[in-house]
């Protein structure tokens, strides 16, 4: 009997210490598991460009008693406007309208202590592409004289029609940058670098930014002697790339 007690404390023991074992040894597994081999290195890539395509922002606003007749002018001053732009060589498919409102024009009453409606604003802006830079300052003008005290315009912003070759440029520099940081690291640690096993991109397109609260009133028919002067000036764009390398 006291054999058999013998041999089921011995038993018992034994899996109290299989038990305790297998608790320690878990978390240890976990932090194999998660643990990163490589080496992490960013890379940025530049390329300034000079913009070939001048977006405008702009349109007619007009106010009237009735929203027929505020319509009537409104349509009236932008088929000028329109004109003006196809007339200077801005192709119909790069006009986009952004943007049409009729509203009320309401005035406070005093006597009766309420908002009154006084008469009706019609807006319509739209977006024109002007691909010949040298041409927006000329392009303004004539729109200002077209859309006469109606005329409207929010902003102009510039872009590249076709940035695809700019950022292969970039990409090309970014991994050289990368590359150049994880071989610089390599060293520092005393290892040898190997293949990149992970790569991401982040491109960083310059924004088109349209400011509706900066509305430009034209005070026209007024010829200038000379166009308005537009600059384009030049646009950065940049390429960024995380690359995870492996360690030899």
């Amino acid at each position: 009997m006291k054999r058999r007690w013998l041999l089921g404390i011995g038993l018992v023991s034994v899996l109290v210490l299989v038990a305790l074992c297998s608790c320690s040894t878990a978390p240890a597994s976990v932090q194999i598991s998660s643990q990163q081999e490589g080496i992490l290195a960013s890379g940025r890539g530049e390329v300034t460009v000079v913009p070939d395509v001048a977006t405008l922002r702009l349109g007619i606003a007009a106010e009237a008693v009735t929203v027929d007749e505020a319509k009537s002018q409104a349509t009236e001053a932008m088929n000028k406007v329109m004109d003006a732009l196809t007339d200077n060589d801005v192709a119909e498919k790069d006009i986009q309208t952004q943007y049409f409102n009729i509203r009320q024009v309401t005035e406070w009453d005093r006597e009766k202590e309420e908002e009154t409606v006084v008469g009706y604003r019609v807006t319509n802006m739209v977006t024109a592409k002007v691909r010949e830079i040298d041409k927006a300052g000329i392009i303004i003008d004539a729109v200002v004289k077209a859309g006469g005290d109606l005329i409207r315009i929010d902003d102009i912003s510039f872009s590249v029609d076709d940035p695809s070759a700019y950022y292969e440029e970039a990409r090309e520099k970014a991994m050289a940058d990368a590359k150049s940081k994880a071989e610089h690291l390599a060293e520092l640690g005393g290892v040898s670098l190997g293949k990149p096993i992970y790569i991401s991109e982040s491109a960083q397109t310059p924004p088109v930014i349209y400011r509706g609260d900066l509305v430009m009133e034209a005070e026209v028919p007024v010829p200038a002697p000379a166009p308005t002067p537009i600059s384009a000036g030049e646009l950065d764009i940049v390429l960024t790339v995380q690359v995870v390398y492996s360690i030899k």
